[in-house]
């Protein structure tokens, strides 16, 4: 079965450019192959003095937690919890979640990053959270066009339009079960 999701009220939706660099069991450690166990947690309004851009975002964090439709979630390391790795922006709407922003830390960016895997699990998360909410799996998000490609490879994801981009049930269900080893509807 196929949702009808269009792009709705977003014609000025950003257009994600995050790099999935990697699917991992977790978060991996790119100089040393070493896994850490992550948890998905929802950022709190405490944690907001983290997020500002001198301290390496690149997007106004702080504004999107203000923003009562979305909610802003964090990743972090089980072991090291004050460590954020990466931010996501999500909506719940009619039949999906809507990812507006994805960012990983700014220590996992770039030929020198840290952890690989972060964008992977935080899209998968996505995926988890449109599943247990009896969305199928449903995932929708706007994307740069010189990503689309790398979007449909590496998450599965198909086009619906110029530039919006769905995570189907099997995608969905394929990330999740990467991610959540112990994940069960």
């Amino acid at each position: 079965m196929e949702k009808n999701i269009h792009p709705w009220a977003c014609p000025s939706a950003t257009r994600l450019d995050f790099l999935v660099d990697k699917l991992t069991r977790s978060v991996e450690h790119s100089r040393n192959g070493e896994s850490y166990e992550t948890l998905v947690v929802p950022a709190e309004q405490t944690d907001r003095r983290l997020f500002f851009k001198n301290k390496g975002w690149l997007f106004d964090w702080k504004n999107e937690m203000k923003r009562k439709e979305r909610t802003v979630y964090k990743l972090v390391l089980q072991a090291y919890p004050t460590h954020v790795m990466g931010l996501v922006s999500l909506e719940k709407r009619e039949g999906h979640i809507f990812m507006h922003l994805l960012e990983s830390a700014a220590i996992n960016r770039g030929a020198d990053k840290v952890f690989l895997g972060v964008a992977g699990n935080l899209v998968a998360f996505a995926c988890k959270e449109s599943l247990e909410l009896k969305m199928e799996g449903y995932v929708a998000f706007y994307a740069k066009n010189s990503l689309l490609l790398h979007y449909e490879k590496t998450l599965g994801a198909s086009r619906k339009g110029a530039q919006l981009m769905v995570i189907e049930p099997p995608a969905a269900i394929r990330l999740v079960n990467h991610y959540f080893k112990n994940f069960t509807l």
